[in-house]
């Protein structure tokens, strides 16, 4: 079997400038990695993605946004995720279920355990064997998404809400202690990366023992 490896952080974070570079880092060691990313990944999950966060869809209900990365979530996992997993592959997911935990469940305050059970039902007990969470204030990383140009429609809601995700997202590391990693995102890319290559490389030995 693979490994299945999400990264979650809030907006900002960095994480998929990390997943890259983990990416190519690996691939670089002989390893056999799948990059993909949530929203997203497969087509049918990507029309999701650009519905959910299209900045014209200003009326898009709190439970509708939910209800629709739980039905791309689904997509994506039977249809990219689990065939590579089950095919021996290394798979790095750019956010999965925590982040529907932290921003609808937490940060829109629709309950936690409630996006919970709606994803229980999507994912059908499939989780990652490790979660890294990319560490970073959520000052900083508004700072970062400021200076891209365009924003999507949850990178332009106001600083309380990502502060909210970000509250929400300590939360749902309580939750899952076993599974979720924390780093420092502060600091270099190379630095940043480093802290993830150790956790993956130590599951990994662990695996192969």
């Amino acid at each position: 079997m693979g490994l299945f490896v999400s990264f979650e952080g809030p907006d900002g974070s960095g994480k998929t400038t990390i997943t890259k570079y983990l990416t190519e880092y690996f691939i670089d060691k002989g390893e056999d990695i799948l990059l993909t990313r949530e929203p997203g990944g497969i087509g049918i999950s990507e029309k999701i993605r650009n519905l959910i966060l299209d900045p014209v869809h200003t009326e898009m209900d709190d439970r509708t946004e939910a209800l629709l990365y739980a039905a791309s979530r689904r997509q994506h996992l039977v249809e990219k995720i689990v065939p590579a997993v089950e095919a021996g592959r290394i798979v790095f997911c750019d956010r999965f279920v925590d982040s529907s935990l932290a921003y609808q469940g937490y940060a829109r305050g629709i309950g936690i355990d409630e996006v919970w059970e709606i994803n229980k039902f999507a994912i059908d007990s499939h989780l990652p064997d490790v979660t890294i969470f990319i560490d970073c204030d959520p000052e900083i990383g508004l700072e970062r998404t400021g200076k891209r140009g365009a924003k999507d429609r949850l990178e332009m809601e106001g600083f309380e809400f990502h502060k909210r995700v970000y509250e929400g997202y300590q939360e749902v590391i309580r939750r899952f202690p076993d599974r979720i990693r924390v780093i420092d995102g502060t600091g270099t890319v190379e630095a940043v990366a480093a802290q993830a290559i150790a956790i993956i490389e130590e599951v990994i030995n662990e695996r192969s023992n």
